[in-house]
């Protein structure tokens, strides 16, 4: 495994960390190329808990980030301070960022993210422990609506929220009853990706993608006088 990138995600990242948060990471990697000509294809996860790291060999990676999946995308918008590991192809990707988007997967991404958290708030129970879920999973919703929708109109995706204590303090009132403000936020979000106009395509840029991919590839050939037998 050869880590190309690999940084700081979740709350921490996006300024909402509190003392108990959970420190999330996430990577990409190049299995050896040759690998991929095995009985056994090489893994294309590798995800581990305490600590919390997930990482995608980078033929997955293109494809997640190329669906407008929000964990993958934002792995190569983050601010300079979260990442952990940049090499060369690392940077490379982070330079076709923009590559991956398309408007109609940003879209349905967000909200089809965002709408599994307010499913979740839905089964709400009662007791302490539910409660700081509800406001975890409320605080994700509300994040992600703003992120997908300022991501749609500008074209940027804007990873360290300006007002994190706004998140907090949403996250609250919905796990102490306020439901419909969740559903009504999400209403909202809906209509504004309906009259936002976007600098977004309407396909992402797969041809800039695939040539990253194959820099991944052949620089993780055997070298000439590696002895490929074994």
């Amino acid at each position: 495994m050869h880590l190309l990138l690999s940084g700081i995600v979740g709350s921490v990242a996006y300024g909402l960390a509190g003392p108990g948060s959970d420190v999330d990471r996430i990577g990409v990697f190049a299995a050896p190329t040759v690998a991929f000509h095995g009985l056994r294809p090489p893994r294309e996860s590798v995800v581990t808990t305490d600590p919390d790291v997930t990482l995608h060999e980078a033929g997955k990676y293109a494809r997640l980030a190329l669906s407008g999946n929000p964990t993958a995308t934002e792995l190569i918008w983050l601010p300079d301070d979260c990442y952990e590991t940049r090499t060369e192809l690392g940077d490379r990707l982070i330079a076709i960022r923009s590559a991956f988007l398309s408007a109609p997967r940003v879209r349905d991404a967000y909200l089809g993210y965002a709408s599994q958290q307010f499913r979740k708030l839905t089964t709400r129970d009662a007791t302490v422990g539910g409660r700081r879920r509800s406001a975890k999973h409320a605080r994700h919703l509300a994040r992600l609506l703003h992120q997908g929708r300022t991501l749609y109109a500008t074209g940027v995706l804007e990873i360290r929220l300006a007002d994190p204590q706004w998140f907090r303090a949403f996250g609250e009132r919905v796990a102490g009853g306020a439901l419909a403000e969740a559903q009504a936020l999400v209403a909202e979000a809906e209509r504004d990706f309906d009259r936002l106009r976007t600098p977004l395509p309407d396909r992402p840029d797969e041809a800039t993608v695939e040539r990253w991919l194959r820099a991944v590839r052949a620089a993780h050939l055997p070298t000439a006088d590696a002895d490929v037998s074994r």
